[in-house]
């Protein structure tokens, strides 16, 4: 029998696909990437110093890259290697976007076969979709390799030249990258337009409305409309005014609190009639399957999913052969998915919910490549989420559940109703009344028109099944207004000049809104818009600005540091085209050109890299960098005479309050925005000058002050000078000094505020550490101390944490005893009860429970523990994603230690 050898990315698709091979395959786990580039600090000794040190790209000899096995590999590809030696044939099945086709490359120079070697691509994990893979395998795709071979080397050169520059000039550690750095631009440049936007007051009228005669009021029942003209002039709303508060419309008219209480007095006794009517027909079509984009876009506004847990959770449902591959920009459907979906609307909503013809889709997006299908079911029979619910739960049930009514919702008919307009006007006098367009038959009276409009849906459609979600828009409360009401209103029957009865005239005051900041939704598809980076990218890219410091969230809004605003500045005045829209989109086009064929790799990046005739490329923009004026890249001005400054701890203000420099922290919750002029002297204002003295220590007699210090907030005692000899020597003095009685020192903890720290609380501090007392087996005395990890105990060289700051001061004896007494873990850290018990590992057959740990909670067997990403809620996580962060972290075999790591790169890593 025939032995073959077949390779995917992940453990949880090897599991899947094994199932489906059956005898005569073995399925392995690459567990994603085995190569890629090493540090620079990393290449072997006689490298470092030639053309690959840099970079590990030559740039000189046609940009050669320099590959090596990563450290947590090296027993992954040696456990590959033996099992190829058993193989008569190799199926390298990797994900068939150009990042699988780059992994199936790297393990086929790795493990240098043999043996045939067969390229299997699929892009759904159903029986039928493998056999097909197997009777259709090709060659590993060269011009997809060269592109995501560019791409890597593109984003090396873009990094490692651009953040020395922020770390020299703004901050250490900070990174650069050529999308993540344009999507930061993104929103710091929304918060600019917040910070700069002044808001403006406006008024409007509105009435509820209902024919005249009672017996039509009882039956067809009231509506409500909004004032929208006065004679001739449209009255203002939100969108009339620009960001600066100005109205900007001409002619429109601006009411005012007193205009709209004048025209409510003035309406009370009007007589309104049916000025116009107009209906049309409504129709609306279902939106286009899937992309990545949008399934990220689609799973934040519903479900409140990150793109980075959105992303985790598909390719867990992609894995286990629930939907089609997860990383596409086609909307496109195949034929047997057409029929699929057709087939099962018109089995659960009814045939006429079905168009005669096949609904098919293009791409919008920007540089889409069509290289998939849409996202959908797998299979050519979808499961319904009925069926599927004892299999799935929580996110992956709620994620699957969204991919197949968006699906199926495709393929059915449009929905239909009419839309009625109705307006509705009465003649009043125009005293005390804004100035108009026009009176009434020369006469000072003037036609104030009220609006309204209702759509009907008369035929749900694909309503029945799923309607797409949209983000919160700027002018949404006018939107609504402008068309004089709810949405999906049901208006009376009426007809052109029907008298009409106007009750509960109402004036209300608004007040002009900033634009909405980005959410993760609408951030993606912005940069889907502009063609800026990859759907697949797009989860990455967020997570990277928010885990760097550059953005955080609130609520579903991104809201950027302040740390943000120095580097997009330091890079649109000195890098100005490496953060411009359209040349980054134009550099996505240029990749996508490559793995096309139409243009060639190394032209390309030389072009970059080194420009060309009056071009300046990349390595000649950041040579000329260096006399970037740091203070001001930093600085911020927020008022005349305050600037706030991005310091190396942090953000803080600095100006002239009374006569006197100030200087004043920012609150870490404080959103950029939100640090108007007046907030920030008043922080300049609440800041204590110099050191704040809090009293005399009644025990030693010392002064007891409390200081901002460079870590933060402390208190200290306040000894006199000692007194030496005039004549000691130099060295002398200095020992001298040293051998002197040292001021008591200690932070302030977590709950407390330089503003307000008391005498008593300082004392309570320089307490510390607090002798709790002596261990009666050992002798040993045990005292509690605040640490550089929290609060802790000590004993000896044995350290336990405490479970709080108080108890530095209230732990007994007794409790220490009983802490030194439990199991220790960690750092000193005592065993702590499981958060939650999972259920037992497939893998292992033990049983596997959340617990917190010092870098967050984890999930452990017994013997593999794995740290829960960012996206994994402790009280959502389930043992399918439990089992798939240990298997991952055993694949990675035990951390190195020790301190810094050295180079032990085999010579044998191959260069391409």
């Amino acid at each position: 029998m025939t032995r073959r050898l077949v390779i995917v990315e992940s453990p949880a698709k090897a599991r899947t696909i094994a199932g489906y091979l059956g005898e005569g395959y073995t399925v392995e786990a690459s567990v994603g990437h085995i190569r890629d580039l090493p540090q620079p600090s990393e290449l072997p000794a006689d490298m470092k110093k030639g053309p690959f040190g840099k970079f590990a790209v030559d740039v000189d000899h046609d940009f050669e890259p320099y590959y090596v096995v990563d450290s947590d590999k090296k027993k992954k590809v040696a456990e590959l290697k033996r099992a190829l030696k058993d193989a008569d044939e190799l199926y390298l099945a990797t994900d068939e976007d150009r990042e699988g086709e780059a992994i199936a490359w790297h393990l086929l120079a790795e493990l240098k076969p043999k043996v045939p070697v067969k390229r299997m691509v699929f892009h759904e994990i159903t029986r039928e979709a493998i056999q097909r893979a197997l009777e259709a395998t090709r060659e590993v795709d060269d011009r997809l390799v060269d592109a995501q071979e560019t791409r890597r080397i593109l984003d090396r050169l873009y990094g490692y030249e651009v953040s020395p520059v922020l770390w020299r000039k703004v901050r250490q550690g900070l990174s650069a990258g050529r999308v993540q750095s344009v999507a930061m631009r993104l929103v710091v440049e929304r918060e600019r337009e917040r910070m700069a936007f002044r808001s403006a007051d406006y008024w409007d009228v509105t009435a509820t409305f209902g024919h005249a005669s009672p017996g039509a009021v009882e039956q067809e029942g009231w509506f409500e409309g909004r004032l929208v003209a006065l004679g001739d002039a449209r009255v203002a709303t939100g969108r009339d005014f620009d960001d600066r508060g100005t109205l900007t419309t001409r002619g429109a008219v601006h009411l005012d609190e007193a205009a709209a209480g004048a025209l409510v007095t003035a309406l009370e006794d009007a007589e309104f009639t049916v000025r116009s009517l107009e209906t049309k027909p409504y129709t609306r079509r279902p939106a286009a399957p899937f992309t990545t984009s949008t399934l990220q876009q689609e799973a934040s506004r519903k479900l409140r999913m990150g793109s980075r847990q959105a992303m985790r959770v598909a390719q867990s449902l992609y894995e286990n052969g629930y939907i089609t591959y997860m990383r596409t920009d086609s909307p496109v459907l195949s034929g047997q998915a057409i029929a699929a979906a057709r087939r099962q609307a018109a089995e659960l909503y009814g045939p006429e919910y079905v168009p005669d013809a096949p609904r098919t889709y293009g791409a919008k997006a920007k540089g889409a490549q069509e290289a998939h299908e849409a996202i959908r079911p797998a299979g050519d029979h979808f499961r319904t989420p009925a069926q599927v619910s004892r299999e799935l739960s929580g996110d992956e049930f709620r994620l699957y559940e969204l991919i197949w009514k968006r699906t199926v919702a495709s393929q059915m008919a449009d929905a239909r109703g009419s839309t009625a307009t109705v307006r509705v006007g009465a003649e009043i006098a125009t005293d005390g009344l804004p100035d108009t367009a026009g009176t009434v038959r020369g006469t000072p009276r003037t036609t104030a028109l009220f609006g309204a409009s209702g759509t009907v849906i008369t035929f749900r459609g694909f309503l029945a099944a799923y309607e797409e979600g949209r983000d919160a828009e700027r002018y949404e409360d006018d939107d609504t207004r402008s068309k004089g009401g709810p949405r999906e209103v049901r208006l009376p029957a009426m007809a052109e000049g029907d008298r009409m009865a106007g009750t509960d005239l109402t004036a209300d005051g608004h007040r002009t809104s900033p634009p909405p900041r980005y959410t993760e939704a609408s951030l993606v598809k912005a940069l889907e818009e502009r063609g800026i980076g990859r759907p697949s990218t797009y989860a990455a890219t967020i997570s990277v600005i928010q885990d760097r410091g550059y953005v955080t969230s609130r609520g579903q809004a991104l809201v950027p540091s302040w740390l943000a605003f120095a580097v997009t500045r330091l890079l649109e005045d000195n890098l100005a085209d490496l953060v411009d829209y359209d040349f980054t989109a134009g550099m996505e086009t240029d990749l996508d050109a490559i793995a096309s064929g139409e243009k060639e790799r190394v032209a390309w990046l030389t072009h970059f890299y080194f420009g060309e005739g009056d071009e300046v490329g990349l390595r000649d923009l950041v040579a000329g960098l260096g006399d970037i004026d740091a203070r001001e890249v930093n600085s911020i001005p927020i008022a005349d005479g305050v600037t706030l400054r991005v310091g190396r701890y942090g953000p803080y203000l600095e100006g002239e309050l009374d006569g006197e420099e100030r200087r004043a922290s920012v609150p870490d919750d404080l959103a950029p925005d939100e640090l108007t002029a007046e907030r920030a002297r008043e922080l300049l204002a609440a800041q204590p000058e110099g050191d704040l003295e809090l009293g005399v220590d009644p025990s030693t007699g010392t002064t007891i002050v409390a200081k901002k210090g460079r870590f933060g907030p402390y208190v200290t005692e306040l000894l006199p000078e000692p007194q030496l000899d005039p004549d000691l020597t130099p060295a002398q003095r200095k020992k001298a000094l040293a051998a002197a009685p040292k001021p008591r020192t200690a932070s302030l903890l977590a709950s407390m505020q330089l503003e307000t720290v008391t005498l008593e609380d300082a004392l309570k501090l320089l307490s510390l550490p607090r002798v709790v007392g002596t261990d009666p087996a050992t002798g040993e005395e045990i005292t509690a101390q605040n640490g550089r990890y929290g609060p802790y105990l000590k004993k000896g060289t044995d350290s336990r944490s405490l479970p709080s700051e108080d108890a530095m001061f209230e732990v007994t004896l007794d409790e220490a005893l009983a802490i030194y007494a439990q199991p220790k873990r960690g750092r000193g850290a005592s065993s702590a009860a499981p958060l939650r018990e999972l259920g037992e590992d497939p893998a292992t057959k033990k049983p596997v429970v959340v617990k917190d740990g010092r870098f967050g909670p984890y999930v452990t067997d017994g013997e593999t523990n794995a740290t829960l990403r960012k996206e994994d809620a402790v009280e959502s996580i389930t043992i399918e994603r439990a089992a798939e962060l240990l298997a991952e972290k055993r694949a990675k075999g035990p951390a190195k230690k020790g301190g810094r790591r050295t180079s032990t790169r085999s010579k044998a890593a191959t260069k391409r």
